[in-house]
């Protein structure tokens, strides 16, 4: 069985070595794919796939009203940065806890049936702590070198109108946790910025011949930085 037709619905289905049967909805067009058990039979699938029928409308009907909707609903179909690339989000129903993971080109999120926008995007924001976690220390590692002092504490927080504050007094540094949906450049300039306040407190002259002897280009990322702000 290559593929089924129900109710005007084409469903690709592949047969890989697996228990269980599983049912995709892909944005932002709404293609289906089914993947079942080597051992499972035609009749099962089909069973299986006519259950899913109204889940599968369901989805599709998220993917068409998406692409007129504003984005920040963390629903499928609409834009998810990391890194500066552009994924798609693809959110999924689950009885088995949350989870966030790449997909080819697609941010997977799945989480609970009847999610909340507030949920959906806590289970986004912690998923790109992590990810802000894994790069940091690399990252921290070639900023402190480069510019010869070390903060005591670094922390992520997600900000408003700010990508990075310095306590100078308890040298602690927080960052935004929107940085890990930028270019990794993006993240490099904040940290350096930051650590340069370590130095220096005023944003003066002084300050900028730090940045300019630390972070030759900073301001080119800089305004890299501003211009990709609306895909966070």
């Amino acid at each position: 069985m290559e593929e089924i037709v129900l109710e005007g619905i084409t469903i690709p289905v592949v047969k890989k070595k697996m228990k269980n049967m599983y049912i995709r909805v892909k944005p932002p067009e709404g293609e289906v794919k089914l993947t079942a058990p080597i051992g499972v039979s035609d009749d099962d699938i089909r069973e299986f796939a006519l259950s899913k029928i109204a889940w599968i409308k369901k989805q599709q009907e998220r993917c068409k009203k998406v692409s007129v909707q504003a984005e920040g609903e963390y629903v499928t179909g609409e834009n998810c940065y990391l890194w500066g690339k552009k994924y798609i989000l693809d959110v999924q129903d689950t009885d088995y806890g949350s989870r966030v993971f790449l997909w080819g080109e697609n941010v997977v999120l799945r989480i609970g049936h009847g999610s909340t926008r507030e949920e959906r995007e806590q289970v986004l924001n912690d998923w790109y702590r992590r990810e802000m976690r894994r790069a940091l220390p690399g990252v921290l590692k070639k900023c402190e070198k480069i510019v010869g002092v070390r903060a005591k504490e670094w922390r992520i927080k997600n900000m408003r109108t700010r990508w990075g504050t310095c306590n100078i007094p308890e040298q602690r540094i927080w960052l935004n946790l929107k940085l890990a949906k930028k270019p990794p450049e993006c993240l490099e300039y904040v940290v350096v910025h930051e650590l340069v306040h370590l130095l220096e407190r005023e944003h003066n002259g002084v300050f900028y011949g730090y940045m300019d002897k630390f972070y030759p280009g900073w301001r080119e990322v800089k305004v890299r930085l501003n211009e990709t702000s609306k895909e966070g």
